[in-house]
């Protein structure tokens, strides 16, 4: 299980720094400047914890489960965005846009989660066929 949490976290780490540099692009910083937070290391690493729901869910049809991933997903960090500001007095992460609920969540995001839960789930599968007993 630990080495099924350390690759989640680095692919989440991997893909924050691709999305964000991706901004940077699309805003015209040629630097392509990204960003993550190490808060997000355990926060994607927990992505261990919901293999369950995979193989729960695994024969349902894609657009349901795609709802289920992005429903978690947003729940997840709307917790941990929650959970870090009342400890530390910020989140990591203040969005600001008018789709965004309480600063924390942001629901033009809902396509992303939708496919990340999809790419997570190929993760997964993978884990299970190469690194079984991991």
């Amino acid at each position: 299980m630990a080495v099924r949490f350390v690759v989640y976290g680095t692919i989440g780490w991997v893909m924050e720094v691709l999305w964000t540099g991706l901004g940077s692009l699309l805003a015209g910083d040629p630097r392509l400047r990204s960003q993550t937070y190490l808060w997000m290391f355990p926060i994607y690493g927990a992505a261990v914890l919901l293999e369950g729901v995979h193989d729960y869910i695994r024969n349902w049809h894609w657009f349901a489960r795609g709802l289920i991933y992005m429903t978690i997903i947003f729940a997840v960090e709307y917790f941990t965005g929650w959970l870090i500001r009342d400890i530390v007095g910020t989140a990591p992460w203040v969005y600001t846009n008018r789709f965004a609920i309480d600063n924390l969540i942001r629901l033009d995001y809902a396509p992303v989660w939708f496919v990340v839960g999809f790419l997570f789930e190929r993760v997964h599968d993978f884990l299970d066929e190469r690194l079984i007993s991991l």
